[in-house]
């Protein structure tokens, strides 16, 4: 097996690693995979459409990963500066602020799919 095959391997190891850990270890990457679970559960009582599904689960993985890059973002502060400071203080803000934002398009896209299908 060529090196470039091996290091793909490797990385998808990696990689499952890294899911593996924000899911077993991080409490609102688990609440998060909770709503995903429920939401998806909604998706199939109410029978929604391909579509609809599509733009769910990108919505999903969106909100996922944006709460995955907070969580790595938090850390990575964390251990470069542990005691407070202005400016990393700044940064996780910022990082909390891009999740806040995708969850409020995530509530807003949950209600344009489901709102109608409920009323």
């Amino acid at each position: 097996m060529n090196s470039f095959i091996k290091n793909r391997l490797k990385s998808i190891g990696y990689a499952s690693k890294g899911a593996y850990l924000l899911i077993t270890t991080e409490p609102s990457i688990q609440v998060q995979t909770t709503i995903a679970i429920l939401v998806c559960i909604a998706g199939f009582i109410f029978d929604i459409s391909a579509t609809e599904w599509c733009i769910q689960l990108i919505t999903i993985a969106v909100i996922l990963g944006a709460e995955g890059l907070n969580t790595a973002i938090e850390k990575l502060s964390d251990f470069v500066h542990p005691d407070y400071h202005k400016v990393i203080g700044s940064v996780k803000d910022l990082a909390a602020g891009a999740v806040f934002l995708t969850a409020i398009i995530a509530i807003i896209i949950g209600l344009i799919i489901y709102i109608p299908k409920i009323f």
